[in-house]
């Protein structure tokens, strides 16, 4: 029996996972994104961290200048996505 090629999702999963410090994250992701692609990823994350923190959404706008629709679509992840915020965001508190 043929084994499966392994899904090219969790050959970058296990790239992210394979780096040990600030510094080679930052490496990566600025050979791997652009920079308008980096600091979408960084403003929804900034947007769940202050929606996790009971910010309403016109006070988000403000702050961080996302889309009502990016705010939308992150509060939409933090209730009914797959967990990743709610599993990462208490670890960024510590």
């Amino acid at each position: 029996m043929q084994k499966e090629a392994p899904d090219q999702n969790d050959v970058l999963f296990k790239a992210v996972l394979s780096l040990k410090t600030p510094e080679e994250c930052r490496a990566f992701f600025q050979d791997l994104c652009t920079v308008a692609e980096l600091r979408a990823m960084a403003q929804r994350l900034e947007v769940a961290q202050l929606l996790d923190g009971g910010l309403i959404y016109n006070d988000i706008l403000q702050r961080t200048g996302a889309s009502s629709a990016t705010i939308s679509r992150v509060n939409r992840a933090l209730q009914y996505g797959a967990d990743g915020y709610k599993t990462v965001l208490p670890r960024l508190k510590r």
